[in-house]
């Protein structure tokens, strides 16, 4: 952490001494990007709470490790409002994310509602920031790419109308809440469980493309975004502004492939699979598992990962908030491959 933390002041001077005893409050960080988070705001000394439901197995090991606790979930909003109490900063990582074993309301009442009551819970506290995160998929397919930030939406699935319609909360309450709204490309990174699948899949030559691999991608480091999430909880600029959060550039899907590949010792699968049919037994498979409450095995989504466009414009990021990746496309692919490797993950 100590040295991670001076490579950090070596890029982003004065981040780490600005949170250094800041109360902090932050939802999400028993997930994936929400854990990074929350591991560098106690690294630099914040005084960091988390909003973390009842019954999580979690919860011996975050207090701990220094962190304070707070029960409860989204959709309480006294336990919203109670945990956040004396907060400076709010970071609000927390969401449902795409299982759709769920009801549609369900992705509203915790996205939507849960949004709701950290905005309460900031002007309550009179924070001085809070940090919401939303999602590039606000925007959907992009059929003219680069998209920036006044790029058409058109959310395609219910997560997407669901965080579309909290970041519409979040502007409404301009004037009563110092806010930033930050629409994420793909995340990935070490310890990454969403793309081991592709990783192992290319590696054992198991998964086809779907689709004719033309399809722009565009990813984020956890460890990137991290650094969004404080730039932005500390620049003034950033008050009320909304970004595109991506990586170094996008990449074609074949290019993914064959990088990822390479890296596996191993040359890609020499034939793709035509979308549309896959897409039609997706919709099958996820009607026939819905109404029992089952995650599906195949459902849409996971096709649409290979067919639809993901290229953004970040300049207005790097222009206001000085953001620049800390590696390429290629590195990235190398550090995470490498990590799932040495940690048995790719068996």
């Amino acid at each position: 952490m100590l040295a991670e933390r001076a490579s950090d002041e070596g890029r982003y001077p004065g981040l780490a001494d600005f949170y250094r005893g800041r109360k902090v409050f932050l939802t999400g960080a028993t997930g994936f990007v929400g854990g990074h988070l929350a591991n560098r705001l106690l690294g630099y000394g914040a005084d960091v709470t988390l909003l973390v439901r009842p019954g999580n197995p979690k919860i011996a090991e975050l207090k701990s490790s220094g962190f304070t606790v707070a029960l409860g979930d989204l959709t309480d909003r006294d336990a919203v409002i109670h945990g956040a109490s004396g907060a400076d900063v709010l970071f609000h990582v927390g969401a449902v994310y795409r299982e759709a074993k769920f009801p549609d309301d369900y992705y509203f009442k915790v996205n939507v509602d849960g949004t709701r009551h950290m905005l309460e819970a900031a002007e309550r506290c009179g924070a001085s920031r809070f940090v919401n995160c939303s999602t590039n998929g606000v925007h959907s397919h992009i059929e003219y790419p680069p998209a920036n930030e006044s790029y058409p939406f058109n959310p395609s699935d219910v997560y997407q109308r669901s965080k579309l319609k909290a970041e519409e909360l979040v502007r409404e309450w301009t004037g009563r809440v110092p806010w930033v709204i930050l629409r994420p490309a793909m995340i990935w990174g070490e310890g990454d469980t969403r793309f081991l699948k592709l990783f192992r899949g290319i590696k054992k030559r198991k998964m086809p493309i779907f689709g004719d691999g033309t399809a722009w991608t565009h990813w984020i480091h956890v460890q990137d975004l991290v650094d969004v999430f404080l730039l932005a909880g500390r620049d003034e600029q950033a008050v009320n502004q909304t970004y595109l959060v991506a990586g170094e550039k996008p990449i074609p899907m074949k290019t993914v492939f064959q990088t990822i590949a390479k890296q596996a010792g191993v040359s890609p699968l020499p034939f793709s699979i035509p979308h549309r049919p896959v897409q039609m037994l997706g919709d099958f498979v996820e009607a026939l598992c819905r109404p029992f409450g089952i995650e599906p095995p195949l459902h849409r989504r996971r096709v649409d990962f290979f067919i639809k466009n993901r290229a953004f414009d970040t300049s207005k990021l790097q222009r206001e908030l000085g953001f620049s990746p800390r590696q390429s496309f290629e590195e990235e692919a190398r550090m995470i491959y490498s990590w799932y490797n040495e940690n048995g993950w790719l068996k």
